[in-house]
């Protein structure tokens, strides 16, 4: 089993921190999206995986290259031009065999059960599997009781739709169906499968937990989600004063330093923070590297 990772997005809604990170490399209680994403597809049966990149690129290139410790090869498929949700994924053609693959969007993080997904796509003989959820802020696609996929409505939170989550299984017959090298939603090729009443489908998950990353406040509730406990996550090499105070939950990357009187309260550090005596740091996120030596209240800093 094949799968991919979208991760070209240029992470415009997570500004300011995608100015200095690509997104699939921001990371959640100190361990990329990316690593919990390729971790999490391997765990469930996936032997070979493939990311694009655009944005950041060489980065996502660097993170990747060489011998990695995943158990899978892994492959990056640079876009220096972004071909979108649909034209990335028919800019890999070439790396699929006969069979259905796994589609993902880099910017998820969820536990839901792949291989009942992969196996129900396979049991109805689905030419595309979304994976859906009701999830009220962002429903907007129409089944029927037999999950075909009806309609995929304007805005969102529509009465007796569900939200798609990001995950589908995909024939490799599909990709015929988008045009080759150009920008190219993958939206357009569900509705021109809905109109032509072909096999595409929605496996409906329950009992799962599921975070977007896309924004800040977003970014936030899934590094809460991660830290062990719901406390703390404190990476090597850091320094808290015994007079400093880490309060309801805090993440904090190498070689941070907390100094006497200060306050991190529902916040995330990355690596080579330092926070100044008395200083308080409250539902912020800081980038690599800063000296925060004011008070941060629902803020982010970066370099």
């Amino acid at each position: 089993m094949k799968a991919m990772i979208l991760a070209a997005g240029e992470g415009t809604r997570l500004k300011p921190l995608t100015e200095i990170c690509p997104k699939a490399l921001v990371p959640v209680a100190n361990k990329p999206v990316l690593d919990r994403l390729i971790t999490f597809l391997i765990s469930h049966g996936v032997e070979e995986i493939i990311v694009n990149a655009h944005h950041h690129y060489q980065k996502v290139v660097d993170y990747l290259k060489g011998d990695n410790e995943f158990g899978a090869p892994v492959e990056v498929r640079v876009e220096k031009k972004i071909l979108g949700t649909g034209g990335g994924i028919k800019n890999t053609r070439g790396f699929w065999d006969q069979g259905p693959f796994i589609v993902i969007n880099g910017d998820i993080l969820t536990d839901i059960d792949l291989r009942k997904v992969y196996d129900y796509h396979l049991k109805r003989e689905n030419l595309l599997t979304l994976v859906l959820h009701d999830f009220p802020v962002h429903n907007k696609i129409m089944v029927d009781d037999d999950m075909n996929i009806l309609a995929i409505e304007r805005g969102t939170n529509v009465k007796g739709a569900l939200a798609f989550t990001g995950i589908q299984v995909m024939n490799p017959e599909v990709l015929e169906l988008m045009p080759e090298n150009r920008n190219h939603s993958i939206i357009r090729c569900y509705k021109r499968l809905i109109h032509e009443a072909r096999p595409i489908r929605g496996y409906r998950a329950t009992g799962h937990s599921w975070f977007d990353i896309g924004t800040i406040p977003d970014y936030l509730r899934s590094n809460r989600h991660f830290v062990p406990d719901h406390k703390v996550a404190v990476d090597s090499e850091c320094h808290i004063d015994p007079d400093a105070t880490l309060a309801e939950w805090a993440v904090l990357g190498k070689r941070c330093t907390v100094e006497k009187g200060a306050l991190v309260e529902r916040s995330v550090l990355w690596s080579d923070v330092i926070v100044r005596e008395g200083v308080r740091v409250i539902d912020s996120v800081v980038a690599s590297g800063i000296i925060v030596e004011t008070d941060l209240i629902g803020a982010v800093a970066v370099g």
